[in-house]
């Protein structure tokens, strides 16, 4: 059964490394420029190793001590579990939304993102809010979800019994003995929560049964991913990963739930954190083989120490770092030598995924033309979405972009973009390719090592 919250943490990241950039080009010739992918870990926003620090409504975030976690261990995520014991029978207090707003101001200060979840007690009592309350409190919390979405990464469903994970509680069907109207009630608070949370945000639940009671059976298709609809939004965290054959209760069948959650996580949220060692199967070859077919994006790198001590001693714990969430390089580009001011360029970019997940949230592809003598910057949208570049896939973007007839002659060296588009400006908000050679940390762009000329 699920018994868990405890420390979270550290993303250790993704990196890369180039081959060649091509000699001067003769005029109107294409040429093809080849990357080769390093191991270097990498910062990347989303992904990997997260800090869970204490009690999110009692515990201030530092922004130094945020910067550091990406400064000296390439994490970009932080965990926020809120609690809201106070508030079981009555609105939350504007002094608790301020306290909450604070800690958004301070990971967006800071260039993180969070897991945001909410709970109402640490204790087996399951001493939580009934239904009407939890949905008061949700009308509360909803301009603070949508006005600081640009920093939270997922948020898990939370709310029910003990730590928000819907085991032991008092108003909603205790200890698995659940009636038709507990789960019509948790399926109200996960309504709410989609209702409330913007649409570009998944919510987890932390079972597959969960999501098959309360939706639907059948996993989320290609046609259906990223749509916004209930079941293209709704992801999954398990916190007791590899403790036992169930993982503690978070599997009752494992013969339906591993290919039904194996196939849903190609396109939602799936996290989480150990928390007991149980060899072999927390071991590396369990662990790496699980977190690759449940596409994990996110593990807790503090709890369960032990299990994580066991993958660094098998020798798994660097590649575990490297491969969360997603992990995209370049492999190979072809670019034109010269182009003409207001007539057309075709680009054709070849990026492999070798992480476990795809991003899972929207993300902007923009090819970058930077004046090599001024370094104006003109930058032009690119169609493919990044949220569907599969695990373990290679991906081409073929397209002929036009330039704008106001470019001035001159040369220019490409780049590619892939910023955040709630924090377009923001370095730290985009994606560094796992290529050597590439990545402007002041900008956030990643360079193509190609220069066209514009007549």
């Amino acid at each position: 059964m699920p018994k868990l919250a405890r420390t979270l943490a550290l993303p250790l990241l993704l990196c890369a490394s180039l081959l060649t950039a091509p000699p001067a080009l003769a005029a109107g010739k294409a040429a093809t420029v080849t990357y080769a992918q390093s191991g270097a870990d990498v910062a990347n926003p989303e992904r990997g190793f997260y800090h869970h620090t204490g009690d999110c409504d009692k515990n201030d975030f530092d922004a130094d001590t945020l910067r550091s976690y990406r400064t000296n261990e390439n994490i970009s995520l932080v965990m926020c579990v809120f609690y809201l014991a106070e508030f079981t029978g009555r609105p939350l207090s504007q002094a608790a939304l301020a306290q909450l707003q604070q800690q958004f101001d301070t990971v967006r200060q800071a260039g993180l993102k969070m897991i945001l979840r909410f709970a109402y007690t640490t204790s087996e009592d399951g001493a939580d809010a009934p239904k009407d309350r939890v949905l008061a409190h949700l009308d509360q919390l909803a301009p603070y979800l949508r006005a600081n979405q640009d920093v939270i990464s997922v948020m898990q469903a939370g709310f029910i019994g003990a730590w928000g994970e819907w085991y032991y509680t008092q108003n909603f069907g205790n200890a698995g003995n659940v009636t038709a109207a507990d789960w019509a009630n948790r399926k109200a608070v996960v309504d709410k929560l989609l209702s409330v949370l913007p649409s570009t945000r998944m919510v987890q639940l932390r079972t597959p049964k969960f999501k098959r009671t309360l939706y639907s059976t059948t996993p989320v298709t290609p046609g259906q991913a990223h749509g916004g609809s209930a079941v293209a939004r709704i992801g999954h965290h398990n916190d007791c990963f590899l403790a036992g054959p169930d993982d503690y209760g978070t599997y009752e069948d494992a013969a339906v739930e591993y290919p039904y959650l194996s196939s849903d996580t190609a396109h939602v949220a799936m996290g989480g954190e150990t928390c007991n060692p149980n060899p072999p199967r927390s071991d590396c070859p369990t662990a790496q083989d699980e977190l690759a077919r449940f596409h994990w994006s996110y593990l807790n790198a503090d709890y369960h120490t032990g299990v994580l001590e066991s993958w660094s001693t098998g020798g798994c714990r660097a590649a575990v770092s490297r491969s969360l969430g997603y992990r995209l390089s370049l492999v190979s580009g072809t670019y034109p030598g010269t182009a003409t001011r207001g007539g057309r360029l075709p680009v054709r970019i070849t990026v492999r995924n070798d992480g476990y997940a795809a991003p899972v949230n929207p993300r902007g592809l923009e090819l970058v033309l930077r004046d090599t003598a001024t370094s104006a910057v003109t930058r032009i949208p690119l169609s493919a979405d990044p949220r569907k570049w599969q695990a373990g896939g290679t991906t081409t973007v073929a397209q002929t972009v036009t330039l704008p007839t106001s470019l001035p002659a001159g040369s220019y060296a490409l780049l590619l973009g892939l910023p955040d588009p709630l924090q377009p400006s923001r370095a730290e908000y985009a994606i560094r390719l796992a290529n050597d050679g590439t990545w402007e940390a002041t900008t956030g762009l990643n360079r193509l090592l190609h220069t066209v000329t514009v007549r």
